[in-house]
């Protein structure tokens, strides 16, 4: 039997906030109400908030696991397991491993090691070695030349949900501005001079005429009749969200401007924002910042992207500081991403879904997981 019982916790619902008691029996919420228990064997919170486990839609943790130093490979299977116990720690309890098929930049890491990332996390998930629940979000870099013979061998497994349409030619969508383009490759050591630099943005152009509307109409096609969710990426004007909806578009992913916000939310669309976007307090690239969409009501999820620990600290940072409601803003990390990405078993403490629950702690400001409990079994 295994069982799990909380008490003298304040425990987060989708309204309110309860202090009472959590029950679970065999990976199952049963009972969540006020007060306490002397039920044998409960933990007493000692008033440590109690959350849902958080749902993760898009993160690229892994590929700093994959490459921990610049020219260092580190084999697949360590690096998901490492990636793993790091999501879990932070409070992640679905987490979408975010898949770059394609790269626009020669001899990249990504294109290396895609198909041994991708069988690491099926491996991992076969054999029971991962604590957090993994699925799979392929993000198709639509002018990259080879995208479809790399995508092809991998969409069939059930797995794969999440599909992400990107395109980061220089001049536009999240690159608009060039000079933000160059400083972002020059972290990866990577430079140009000014008539190399002149050659690469004609390349890259060329190569966005030739494959991006091309490669869009076939990766949709593949997409058509699978349990798979698609996302637009790094939307920036009215027109680039139009075109995404009409292509069947649910989700979109860091919008990087107020307008493109605005039209995502009046087609309907979900929004997703980088909670690293709201810690620092703006984007690393020069986009719109996820606390000005909060307060426009604009945002309606968060993702860790590249730092796990971002997504519980994120969204600590939207009650504090953009003055949101706990229920509301831990809503922007469980139940909002679950339901965009189709899932009605978790995202919420309810009797009769999945027990993914985490035990956080505030501390001068800054949440601190102090314990999580994955479908009822306990993972940190």
């Amino acid at each position: 039997m295994n069982d799990l019982a909380l008490t003298n916790a304040r425990i987060v619902l989708d309204d309110c906030i309860l202090h009472g008691t959590l029950i679970a029996r065999n990976g199952i919420i049963r009972l969540v109400e006020e007060g306490s228990t002397q039920a044998p064997g409960a933990i007493d919170c000692e008033g440590d908030y109690v959350v849902p486990g958080l749902v993760e839609l898009h993160t690229d943790n892994l590929e700093k696991h994959l490459m921990p130093r610049a020219g260092v490979l580190w084999p697949s299977i360590p690096a998901v397991l490492t990636h793993d116990a790091q999501v879990v720690a932070a409070g992640i309890t679905t987490v979408f491993d975010a898949l770059s098929v394609g790269d626009l930049e020669e001899d990249s890491v990504r294109v290396e090691t895609l198909k041994s990332t991708y069988d690491a996390i099926l491996q991992g998930q076969e054999t029971g070695a991962l604590r957090a629940d993994h699925w799979i979000h392929l993000r198709c870099e639509l002018a990259y030349p080879r995208l479809i013979e790399a995508l092809e061998p991998l969409m069939h497994h059930p797995s794969v949900r999440l599909i992400s349409l990107m395109d980061h030619t220089p001049g536009q969508r999240q690159f608009r501005d060039l000079a933000q383009y160059r400083k972002y490759y020059s972290k990866s050591h990577i430079s140009w001079t000014e008539d190399e630099f002149a050659d690469v943005l004609k390349r890259r152009t060329e190569q966005q005429a030739a494959y991006s509307s091309k490669h869009e109409s076939i990766v949709l096609s593949m997409a058509r009749g699978r349990n798979i969710i698609l996302a637009s990426h790094d939307d920036t004007d009215v027109q680039q969200v139009g075109h995404a909806r009409r292509l069947g578009v649910t989700i979109s992913e860091f919008p990087t401007t107020q307008e493109a916000a605005d039209a995502a939310h009046a087609h309907g669309l979900t929004t997703v924002m980088g909670a690293p976007n709201v810690v620092r307090g703006g984007s690393h690239s020069g986009n719109v910042a996820a606390l000005d969409l909060a307060r426009t009501d604009r945002l309606d999820m968060l993702s860790s992207d590249y730092v796990p620990a971002s997504l519980l600290h994120g969204a600590f940072m939207l009650h504090t500081l953009a003055g949101w409601s706990m229920p509301r803003a831990m809503a922007t990390v469980s139940r909002n991403p679950a339901r965009a990405l189709g899932f009605e078993d978790r995202g919420t403490l309810k009797a009769g879904l999945r027990a993914d629950v985490v035990r956080m702690r505030d501390v001068g400001g800054l949440p601190i997981v102090r314990n999580v409990w994955v479908n009822g079994q306990r993972s940190f």
